[in-house]
């Protein structure tokens, strides 16, 4: 339960955290709305592969067809863009519009770092404009983008030419990627290309951070600087205070939330869900102790990026789940990290099975194996 004294902050314990965030992740209780609605209500899914939204969707909305995704990428309602952190986020045409340039500082740093030290002398600038000019004509590969730089600009070196405009413009990587069940190669153009001209939007640091609370929160500023990848955040705290809640977790840190946010009680019962790889839920925060314990996420987090899909016991993540389909058959192979208990394991067989049915509809038939506890 929240401890309060009088004149501190109340202090949310580590499943009041977690029953908060699942409530706003809609992992509580399926939402009936659209897609559309579910993705800004999320300020974005992240996507660096394309398919994980659609099984993060399907785990959070009643009824989701995949098909509806779907239409939405090819109808240009919604975008994959770097955003957040630096990563491409699936998020609606009308949030890129606001969300790439209040994130464009993230991006600006990856250029004065680590790789970006060898653009010293180079003419960023005009690849930049005429690589937009190209794209803006018809999307591009990263293979086709080389190709352009080593043309036109001979004393350019293309790879790292090419690497570094992806950071300065706006790309939106096109349809057929992003399609469940389309495959094909990874081509960009410029969102105004896309959407077919810019927008007049006026993009506020102070609307992101409350976006980020209702998705989010409880939260510290550290969480959202993890988040969003920006830094001085705590200044727009500041200036948001009069409107904010304050709590402290059990470790001290300073929580910030919306009045009126759901902070469920911490008995509250939650559901088995699985979890797309890559999801916002394991990589929103500086603390994940609200969601996965710091020996799973070791286990979760690779060394080369990749998040991997997993499943929840409890609210918390409790093993890591891989999807196949071959010769007709889906299987659904979950690896408990723990022992799971008979009714949740029940659930999961059920839930599992549903998955497989959504995003397997013509295979024969489907499988839910468990793998040995490890």
């Amino acid at each position: 339960m929240t401890r309060e004294v009088a004149g501190t902050p109340p202090v949310l314990g580590r499943r009041e955290l977690n029953r908060a965030l699942l409530a706003r992740q809609m992992l509580l209780r399926r939402r009936a709305m659209p897609a559309l609605d579910a993705i800004e209500h999320l300020v974005g899914m992240q996507s660096q592969a394309p398919n994980p939204p659609y099984v993060g969707l399907w785990s959070r909305l009643e009824d989701f067809a995949f098909e509806e995704l779907a239409e939405l990428t090819t109808g240009r309602r919604v975008v994959r863009i770097a955003v957040m952190r630096g990563t491409i986020h699936l998020v609606s045409a009308r949030d890129a519009r606001v969300l790439r340039p209040l994130t464009q500082p993230v991006l600006d740093a990856a250029l004065r770092t680590g790789r970006g030290a060898a653009l010293a002398g180079s003419d960023l600038a005009g690849v930049a404009a005429g690589v937009r000019a190209a794209m803006d004509e018809r999307p591009l590969s990263d293979k086709e983008v080389r190709a352009l730089i080593a043309e036109r600009w001979p004393r350019e070196d293309p790879e790292l030419l090419g690497w570094a405009v992806r950071w300065v413009l706006p790309l939106v990587q096109v349809p057929p990627r992003g399609v469940w069940g389309a495959s094909g190669l990874a081509r960009h153009t410029t969102l105004d290309a896309w959407l077919d001209g810019p927008a007049e939007v006026e993009p506020s640091l102070e609307e992101l951070v409350l976006r980020y609370l209702g998705a989010f929160g409880p939260a510290s500023v550290q969480d959202a600087q993890q988040w969003s990848g920006l830094t001085r955040l705590g200044e727009v705290v500041e200036r948001l205070l009069p409107g904010l809640r304050e709590f402290r977790d059990e470790n001290g840190r300073v929580l910030y939330d919306l009045p009126e946010a759901p902070r469920p009680g911490p008995d509250l019962a939650a559901p088995v869900r699985f979890v797309a790889g890559f999801d916002n839920l394991l990589l929103s925060h500086a603390d994940r102790a609200r969601i996965i314990s710091e020996e799973h996420r070791r286990r979760v987090f690779t060394v080369n990026g990749i998040i991997r899909p997993t499943f929840l016991v409890d609210g918390f993540v409790h093993g890591m789940w891989k999807m196949e389909s071959a010769r007709g058959t889906a299987t659904l192979r979950l690896e408990p990290f723990a022992p799971v208990p008979e009714p949740e394991r029940a659930a999961l067989e059920a839930e599992g099975e549903r998955l497989l049915a959504a995003a397997h509809p013509k295979a024969a038939s489907g499988n839910v194996e468990f793998a040995p506890e490890s």
